[in-house]
């Protein structure tokens, strides 16, 4: 038997023991419920995934290259939030505008892709910029600068307008000149010879 002043010691430290395996056992079971579950996805946080371009009209709708340059142009967007409503307006920009000058504007709902393109827009040439929102954007709106550059109207080809001639022109009585060769001019028939005199036959008298 242990003296008394032994047991009690021997209690404390058990308990002490005891309450320490609890607390350990306690926290690793909260981490665990913390930690993510093998398998489980993760769910997209809605916000700026996307990007937008700026095409020719020639250009196809898979190429995601910018062209900051074009005539007849549309918009193309990419990686945007699936079915994902989107507003947008031009403004003409300088130097060869005012800004705040909205020219364009439209709206446009993406394919569940988060995928979709404009209609072909056209514009004066000058210098633009695009402002492009949506539902669940972080921050400014996406824009692109851009110019609008089409090649002028060809010239009519120049119509050559002939010399003016000195002399006077012909008159309308006179007759015009005869082609091939000259004609041979005939000779005018001679004078009818004149009639040789016919003798007169007179019978004289006889006188005897």
């Amino acid at each position: 038997m242990f003296p008394l002043s032994k047991r009690k010691a021997l209690a404390v430290a058990v308990g002490t023991a005891v309450v320490a395996a609890g607390l350990t056992l306690g926290f690793g079971a909260s981490s665990a419920g913390a930690l993510p579950v093998a398998g489980q996805a993760k769910t997209a946080v809605p916000g700026d995934n996307g990007d937008v371009k700026i095409h020719n009209s020639t250009t196809p709708v898979d190429d995601q290259r910018n062209e900051p340059h074009v005539c007849v142009f549309y918009l193309d967007a990419f990686n945007f939030d699936s079915v994902q409503s989107v507003s947008w307006w031009i403004e003409a920009w300088a130097p060869t505008g005012t800004k705040g000058t909205v020219v364009d504007s439209g709206v446009i709902t993406l394919d569940s892709s988060g995928n979709g393109f404009t209609t072909d827009q056209t514009l004066p040439n000058g210098h633009y910029k695009l402002f492009w929102t949506f539902a669940g954007e972080k921050g400014a709106a996406k824009h692109k600068v851009f110019w609008v550059s089409c090649p002028g109207p060809t010239p009519p080809p120049t119509t050559m307008t002939p010399p003016s001639s000195s002399s006077p022109p012909a008159s309308p009585t006179s007759p015009a000149p005869t082609t091939g060769s000259p004609s041979q001019t005939t000779p005018a028939p001679p004078p009818p010879a004149a009639p040789a005199p016919t003798p007169v036959q007179t019978t004289l008298p006889v006188t005897g």
